[in-house]
């Protein structure tokens, strides 16, 4: 089925180092590289007393993360616009740097053929 881009939803439960800025440039980066795409632009923001929110807008769409280390929780969302690369590749960068005990992944089509997309 063809579509305008994949959106991979991540919940990452009981993670490690989720206040890391380093390691939270490290799963963006190379999440960017895996996806062989280039990074536009590269936006890391902690926040008071603890979490970040991290964005790589790349050349092929954008990977985000959101983290509550108090929590242990991390949302990542992952959204890939070119049909044949599948945004689960990033999956074990988050999984080695965070080492999360349990992932829920939600993949979305976006864009889905039938609505005026030629396919």
């Amino acid at each position: 089925m063809k579509s305008l881009g994949k959106h991979l939803i991540l919940e990452l439960w009981d993670c490690q180092g989720l206040n890391d800025m380093g390691l939270v440039e490290q799963a963006l980066r190379q999440s960017a590289q895996v996806c062989n795409a280039k990074i536009l632009d590269l936006d890391i923001h902690p926040f008071s007393p603890v979490g970040i929110t991290g964005v790589a807008v790349l050349s092929k769409s954008h990977v985000l993360i959101h983290t509550w280390p108090e929590l242990g929780f991390a949302a990542v969302d992952v959204f890939i616009c070119e049909d044949d690369l599948d945004p689960s590749i990033v999956m074990p960068i988050f999984q080695r740097i965070f080492s999360p005990s349990h992932v829920q992944a939600i993949e979305v089509k976006r864009g889905v053929a039938g609505n005026g997309i030629p396919s």
